[in-house]
C-alpha cells in the first residue's frame, strides 16, 4: 500500500469536496498521485472538473489602471502575507501605482519598483511580491473594458471588437464591455469559445465522461458524452455561459442583441481574469 501524508488527503478533499475515506481510497489506487486520484474520482462521477481557481495561501490585491491617451489597460496582482497588510493604505497605493506604471511599459515591475517594495516591506514588516501583470493595447477595431470585484480579489480585462468602428464609443458598446467583464469575474470561464480549448483537455474530458457510462451501449454513450460536453462548455466557455443578468440567454445571445442595437457585430477577442492567490 503506497504511503501518503494526511496533508495530501486534505489537499485532495479541498480540491474535490469529497469525504476522507473516498479520497484515501482514490490515493491508494493512484499510488499517491493527487492528479491521478482526482481523475479516478471524476471517472466514478464523484468529483467535478477542477477549475483554475485552486487557491494558494496568499493575500494581497488585484489592481487595474488605464491610460486614456493610448487606450492601454493593465492588470496587476501584488501579494503580501496577511489580509491586514493588504488593506494597508500604503500597500493599496503601491498596487495602484504599479498598475498605472504597467500601462506605460513592459519592463519587469518587480525590478523597476524594487526599492519601493523594499521600503514598504520595512514599513509593514511583511514580504511583498509582484506576482504577475498584463498589459492590453486595444486593436483599432476594438475597445478594452475592465472590472475589479470584491475589493481587489478578482480583476478582469476583456476586449470587444466591432466591425463598425464608429460604435466603439457608443454607450451600448461600453455597457457590453462592462457586462461581459462582470460575467467573466462572476463565472470564471477559461476560454472564449469551445474551439479555443486545448485539444488535450477536450480529449481528456470525453474520456472521463465515457468511462462514467461505459456499461451502456456505444450509441448511447456517444449521446451522453455529447450532452456532458455541452454542459462542460457552458461552464468553461464565455460565449456558452448563461448570461448573469438574464440566465435564459447565453452570453452569445446577449452580444447578438447588443450587436443588433449597435448596427455592428460585436465579438470577444480575448480576456484575462486574475483571482487573488489562484494557482497559475
Amino acid at each position: 500500500m503506497p504511503e501518503f501524508t494526511a496533508a495530501l488527503v486534505k489537499e485532495l478533499r479541498d480540491a474535490t469536496n469529497l469525504g476522507m475515506m473516498e479520497c484515501k481510497r482514490a490515493l491508494v489506487e493512484a499510488d499517491g498521485d493527487k492528479d491521478k486520484a482526482v481523475r479516478i474520482l471524476r471517472e466514478r462521477g464523484l468529483a467535478v472538473a477542477q477549475k483554475k481557481a485552486s487557491r494558494a495561501a496568499q493575500q494581497g490585491i488585484v489592481a487595474s489602471a488605464s491610460d486614456p491617451g493610448s487606450g492601454v489597460f493593465s492588470l496587476v496582482e501584488i501579494n503580501c502575507e496577511t489580509d491586514f497588510a493588504a488593506r494597508n493604505e500604503a500597500f493599496v497605493a503601491l498596487a495602484s501605482e504599479l498598475a498605472t506604471r504597467a500601462c506605460a511599459t513592459d519592463a519587469s515591475l518587480a525590478e523597476t519598483a524594487a526599492q519601493e517594495i523594499t521600503d514598504l516591506v520595512a514599513r509593514i514588516g511583511e514580504n511583498i511580491v509582484v506576482r504577475r501583470n498584463v498589459r492590453y493595447t486595444p486593436s483599432p477595431s476594438g475597445a478594452v473594458g475592465s472590472y475589479v470585484h470584491l475589493g481587489g480579489k478578482v480583476g478582469v480585462r476583456v476586449e470587444l471588437l466591432s466591425d463598425s468602428p464608429e460604435s466603439l464609443a457608443h454607450p451600448l458598446h461600453q455597457e457590453a464591455l462592462k457586462d461581459v467583464a462582470m460575467q467573466i469575474a462572476a463565472s470564471s470561464p477559461i476560454a472564449v469559445k469551445p474551439s479555443d480549448l486545448p485539444d488535450d483537455l477536450l480529449k481528456s474530458e470525453r474520456e472521463v465522461y465515457a468511462k462514467q457510462v461505459q456499461d451502456k451501449p456505444p450509441q448511447v454513450v456517444e449521446k451522453i458524452v455529447d450532452g456532458k460536453m455541452t454542459k462542460f462548455y457552458t461552464q468553461t466557455c464565455l460565449l456558452n455561459q448563461p448570461f448573469i443578468k438574464e440566465p435564459k440567454q447565453s452570453v452569445s445571445d446577449y452580444l447578438a442583441l447588443q450587436s443588433k442595437e449597435l448596427g455592428g457585430n460585436l465579438t470577444v477577442s480575448r480576456f484575462v481574469r486574475y483571482q487573488l492567490g489562484e494557482i497559475v
